[in-house]
Protein backbone atom coordinates (compact mmCIF):
# COMPACT_ATOMS: atom_id res chain seq x y z
CA UNK A 1 0.00 0.00 0.00
CA UNK A 2 0.98 3.51 -0.63
CA UNK A 3 1.41 6.14 1.70
CA UNK A 4 1.60 9.04 -0.71
CA UNK A 5 -2.28 10.48 -0.43
CA UNK A 6 -4.08 10.94 -3.60
CA UNK A 7 -5.26 14.05 -4.58
CA UNK A 8 -9.32 12.83 -4.58
CA UNK A 9 -8.88 11.73 -1.11
CA UNK A 10 -7.90 14.97 -0.06
CA UNK A 11 -10.48 16.63 -1.66
CA UNK A 12 -13.05 14.68 -0.06
CA UNK A 13 -11.93 15.20 3.14
CA UNK A 14 -11.78 18.76 2.45
CA UNK A 15 -15.20 19.12 1.50
CA UNK A 16 -17.00 17.01 3.85
CA UNK A 17 -16.29 19.79 6.66
CA UNK A 18 -17.77 22.48 4.54
CA UNK A 19 -21.77 22.98 5.24
CA UNK A 20 -23.49 24.68 2.37
CA UNK A 21 -24.50 27.67 4.60
CA UNK A 22 -21.12 27.83 5.26
CA UNK A 23 -20.79 29.24 1.82
CA UNK A 24 -24.11 30.71 1.16
CA UNK A 25 -25.53 27.37 -0.12
CA UNK A 26 -29.17 26.55 0.67
CA UNK A 27 -28.59 23.21 2.56
CA UNK A 28 -31.12 21.46 1.02
CA UNK A 29 -32.83 18.31 2.05
CA UNK A 30 -31.84 14.84 1.79
CA UNK A 31 -28.55 15.20 1.23
CA UNK A 32 -26.70 11.97 1.37
CA UNK A 33 -23.04 13.12 1.66
CA UNK A 34 -21.76 15.63 4.40
CA UNK A 35 -20.09 18.91 3.98
CA UNK A 36 -20.16 20.20 0.15
CA UNK A 37 -21.42 17.99 -3.07
CA UNK A 38 -18.82 18.19 -6.11
CA UNK A 39 -21.13 20.23 -7.94
CA UNK A 40 -21.57 22.66 -5.72
CA UNK A 41 -17.39 22.78 -4.90
CA UNK A 42 -17.71 23.13 -9.27
CA UNK A 43 -20.23 26.01 -8.87
CA UNK A 44 -17.86 27.82 -6.00
CA UNK A 45 -14.94 27.51 -7.98
CA UNK A 46 -16.29 28.51 -11.95
CA UNK A 47 -15.25 25.12 -13.02
CA UNK A 48 -17.59 22.66 -14.56
CA UNK A 49 -18.69 19.65 -13.07
CA UNK A 50 -17.21 17.42 -15.40
CA UNK A 51 -13.77 19.46 -14.88
CA UNK A 52 -14.13 18.72 -10.88
CA UNK A 53 -15.12 15.03 -10.66
CA UNK A 54 -11.83 14.93 -13.15
CA UNK A 55 -9.83 16.19 -10.76
CA UNK A 56 -11.06 14.66 -8.07
CA UNK A 57 -10.99 11.78 -10.14
CA UNK A 58 -6.61 12.58 -10.85
CA UNK A 59 -8.02 12.68 -14.41
CA UNK A 60 -7.37 16.46 -15.28
CA UNK A 61 -3.92 16.57 -15.75
CA UNK A 62 -1.65 18.95 -14.31
CA UNK A 63 -4.36 21.82 -13.28
CA UNK A 64 -3.58 25.75 -13.57
CA UNK A 65 -2.37 27.58 -10.38
CA UNK A 66 -5.91 29.67 -11.44
CA UNK A 67 -7.98 26.79 -10.72
CA UNK A 68 -5.84 25.47 -7.74
CA UNK A 69 -6.42 28.79 -5.73
CA UNK A 70 -10.00 28.65 -7.17
CA UNK A 71 -10.48 25.33 -5.35
CA UNK A 72 -8.89 25.91 -2.25
CA UNK A 73 -11.02 29.13 -1.96
CA UNK A 74 -14.19 27.44 -2.58
CA UNK A 75 -12.81 24.70 0.33
CA UNK A 76 -11.77 27.11 2.43
CA UNK A 77 -8.40 25.85 3.02
CA UNK A 78 -5.65 27.19 5.43
CA UNK A 79 -1.81 28.27 3.91
CA UNK A 80 -0.73 24.58 5.15
CA UNK A 81 -3.30 22.93 2.99
CA UNK A 82 -3.31 24.78 -0.14
CA UNK A 83 0.78 24.05 -0.32
CA UNK A 84 -0.11 20.43 0.34
CA UNK A 85 -2.74 21.35 -2.89
CA UNK A 86 -0.68 22.16 -5.05
CA UNK A 87 1.82 19.40 -4.07
CA UNK A 88 -0.66 16.09 -4.77
CA UNK A 89 -1.76 18.09 -8.28
CA UNK A 90 2.02 18.05 -9.50
CA UNK A 91 1.62 15.43 -11.97
CA UNK A 92 5.54 14.80 -11.78
CA UNK A 93 6.65 14.92 -7.93
CA UNK A 94 10.34 14.55 -7.46
CA UNK A 95 11.56 11.59 -6.54
CA UNK A 96 12.97 10.83 -2.97
CA UNK A 97 16.69 12.47 -2.71
CA UNK A 98 19.46 10.23 -1.68
CA UNK A 99 19.99 10.51 2.42
CA UNK A 100 22.03 13.60 3.29
CA UNK A 101 24.55 13.12 5.86
CA UNK A 102 24.57 14.61 8.95
CA UNK A 103 27.41 17.79 9.07
CA UNK A 104 29.58 17.64 11.71
CA UNK A 105 29.28 21.61 11.75
CA UNK A 106 25.68 20.82 12.68
CA UNK A 107 25.96 18.08 15.01
CA UNK A 108 28.65 20.08 16.86
CA UNK A 109 25.66 23.07 17.36
CA UNK A 110 23.14 20.62 18.40
CA UNK A 111 25.33 19.16 21.44
CA UNK A 112 26.71 22.77 22.59
CA UNK A 113 22.99 23.73 22.65
CA UNK A 114 22.13 24.43 26.58
CA UNK A 115 18.47 23.01 26.20
CA UNK A 116 17.45 19.97 23.96
CA UNK A 117 17.54 19.91 20.77
CA UNK A 118 16.99 16.99 17.92
CA UNK A 119 17.91 16.95 14.34
CA UNK A 120 15.09 14.57 13.04
CA UNK A 121 14.96 13.79 9.02
CA UNK A 122 11.53 13.67 6.68
CA UNK A 123 10.27 10.56 8.39
CA UNK A 124 10.81 11.64 12.25
CA UNK A 125 14.35 9.55 12.26
CA UNK A 126 16.29 11.14 15.14
CA UNK A 127 19.72 11.86 13.83
CA UNK A 128 21.17 13.49 16.35
CA UNK A 129 20.70 14.69 19.89
CA UNK A 130 22.05 16.57 22.64
CA UNK A 131 22.63 15.51 26.40
CA UNK A 132 19.92 17.50 27.45
CA UNK A 133 17.67 16.10 24.47
CA UNK A 134 18.27 12.64 26.65
CA UNK A 135 17.24 13.89 29.64
CA UNK A 136 13.58 15.12 28.13
CA UNK A 137 12.90 13.93 25.17
CA UNK A 138 13.94 10.46 24.93
CA UNK A 139 16.84 8.16 25.17
CA UNK A 140 18.17 7.91 21.47
CA UNK A 141 21.21 5.73 22.80
CA UNK A 142 18.44 3.48 22.26
CA UNK A 143 18.09 3.01 18.50
CA UNK A 144 14.40 1.84 19.23
CA UNK A 145 13.68 5.19 20.42
CA UNK A 146 14.98 7.24 17.18
CA UNK A 147 11.61 7.39 15.34
CA UNK A 148 9.15 10.49 17.41
CA UNK A 149 6.29 8.80 14.89
CA UNK A 150 6.65 5.47 16.60
CA UNK A 151 7.82 6.93 20.37
CA UNK A 152 5.06 8.96 19.76
CA UNK A 153 2.54 5.73 19.23
CA UNK A 154 3.41 2.28 20.10
CA UNK A 155 5.30 3.88 23.34
CA UNK A 156 2.05 3.47 26.10
CA UNK A 157 4.23 5.91 28.23
CA UNK A 158 3.99 8.85 25.82
CA UNK A 159 0.33 9.66 26.60
CA UNK A 160 0.86 10.34 29.72
CA UNK A 161 4.11 12.06 29.38
CA UNK A 162 2.76 14.64 26.79
CA UNK A 163 -0.14 16.70 28.42
CA UNK A 164 -0.87 17.51 24.90
CA UNK A 165 -0.54 13.80 23.57
CA UNK A 166 -3.43 14.08 20.28
CA UNK A 167 -1.08 17.56 19.28
CA UNK A 168 1.93 16.18 19.21
CA UNK A 169 0.29 12.98 17.47
CA UNK A 170 -1.50 15.28 14.98
CA UNK A 171 1.52 16.83 14.26
CA UNK A 172 3.88 14.08 13.28
CA UNK A 173 0.86 12.56 11.51
CA UNK A 174 1.07 15.88 9.75
CA UNK A 175 4.76 15.53 9.03
CA UNK A 176 4.88 12.08 7.45
CA UNK A 177 1.69 13.88 5.27
CA UNK A 178 3.61 16.51 3.87
CA UNK A 179 6.68 13.87 3.11
CA UNK A 180 3.85 11.52 1.56
CA UNK A 181 3.10 14.54 -1.06
CA UNK A 182 6.33 15.89 -1.68
CA UNK A 183 8.57 12.69 -2.97
CA UNK A 184 7.55 9.88 -5.24
CA UNK A 185 8.38 6.21 -5.05
CA UNK A 186 9.02 6.79 -1.18
CA UNK A 187 9.41 3.07 0.10
CA UNK A 188 10.97 3.79 3.48
CA UNK A 189 7.68 5.86 4.02
CA UNK A 190 5.33 3.30 2.87
CA UNK A 191 6.73 0.95 4.99
CA UNK A 192 6.57 3.16 8.23
CA UNK A 193 2.87 4.62 7.72
CA UNK A 194 2.01 1.04 6.84
CA UNK A 195 3.48 -0.32 9.89
CA UNK A 196 1.72 2.78 12.03
CA UNK A 197 -1.52 2.26 10.56
CA UNK A 198 -1.75 -1.38 11.29
CA UNK A 199 -0.37 -1.22 14.63
CA UNK A 200 -2.07 2.02 15.92
CA UNK A 201 -6.07 2.76 15.23
CA UNK A 202 -5.38 6.49 16.37
CA UNK A 203 -2.18 6.97 13.95
CA UNK A 204 -4.82 5.31 11.49
CA UNK A 205 -7.89 7.39 11.94
CA UNK A 206 -5.58 10.61 12.04
CA UNK A 207 -4.02 9.66 8.69
CA UNK A 208 -7.46 9.25 6.93
CA UNK A 209 -8.53 12.60 7.69
CA UNK A 210 -5.22 14.40 6.39
CA UNK A 211 -4.83 17.11 8.61
CA UNK A 212 -1.50 19.00 7.21
CA UNK A 213 -1.59 21.92 9.52
CA UNK A 214 2.55 22.82 9.48
CA UNK A 215 3.19 24.64 12.77
CA UNK A 216 6.75 25.70 13.34
CA UNK A 217 6.45 26.28 16.90
CA UNK A 218 4.26 25.34 20.12
CA UNK A 219 3.82 25.50 23.78
CA UNK A 220 4.36 21.90 25.02
CA UNK A 221 4.44 20.59 28.35
CA UNK A 222 5.95 17.21 29.84
CA UNK A 223 5.13 14.91 32.39
CA UNK A 224 8.59 14.14 33.56
CA UNK A 225 9.12 11.31 35.81
CA UNK A 226 12.02 12.99 38.11
CA UNK A 227 11.52 16.73 37.11
CA UNK A 228 7.83 16.90 37.56
CA UNK A 229 6.44 18.93 34.91
CA UNK A 230 8.07 20.89 32.51
CA UNK A 231 7.11 23.52 30.27
CA UNK A 232 8.66 24.21 26.77
CA UNK A 233 8.44 25.77 23.59
CA UNK A 234 9.52 24.31 20.78
CA UNK A 235 10.77 25.88 17.28
CA UNK A 236 11.30 23.80 14.20
CA UNK A 237 14.10 25.06 11.66
CA UNK A 238 13.69 23.41 8.05
CA UNK A 239 17.64 23.02 6.87
CA UNK A 240 17.66 23.96 3.39
CA UNK A 241 19.39 21.26 1.00
CA UNK A 242 19.70 18.60 3.63
CA UNK A 243 17.46 16.40 2.34
CA UNK A 244 14.10 17.34 4.56
CA UNK A 245 16.14 17.51 7.75
CA UNK A 246 15.17 19.71 10.14
CA UNK A 247 16.25 20.90 14.47
CA UNK A 248 13.75 20.87 16.73
CA UNK A 249 14.83 23.18 20.01
CA UNK A 250 12.72 22.91 23.05
CA UNK A 251 13.58 26.14 25.33
CA UNK A 252 12.18 26.34 29.17
CA UNK A 253 9.12 28.28 29.38
CA UNK A 254 9.12 28.92 33.05
CA UNK A 255 11.60 29.31 35.70
CA UNK A 256 10.85 26.24 37.43
CA UNK A 257 11.77 24.34 33.76
CA UNK A 258 15.19 26.52 33.41
CA UNK A 259 16.54 25.61 37.47
CA UNK A 260 15.56 21.67 36.94
CA UNK A 261 17.34 21.82 33.35
CA UNK A 262 20.41 23.68 34.78
CA UNK A 263 20.85 21.75 37.91
CA UNK A 264 21.28 18.58 35.78
CA UNK A 265 24.84 19.84 35.20
CA UNK A 266 23.57 20.91 31.65
CA UNK A 267 25.39 24.63 30.72
CA UNK A 268 23.39 27.35 32.49
CA UNK A 269 20.44 28.57 30.39
CA UNK A 270 19.71 32.34 29.95
CA UNK A 271 17.19 31.88 27.24
CA UNK A 272 14.16 32.41 29.65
Amino acid sequence: MSARPRLGEFLQTRRARVRPEDVGLRPGHDRRVAGLRREEVALLASVSVDYYIRLEQGRAGNPSTAVLTAVADALRLDQAERDHLRQLACSAPPAVPPTAPVRPQLKAMIEAMPGPAILVDRLSNVLAWNAAALAVVADFNDSAQRNLARLYFLDPSSREYYADWETVAQDAVALLQRAAAEYADDTELDDLVDELRTASPDFDRFWTTQNVQNRSHCPKTLNHPTGGELTFTLESLQLPGDDGQYVITYTPADSATTTWLTDRHQPPFSGS
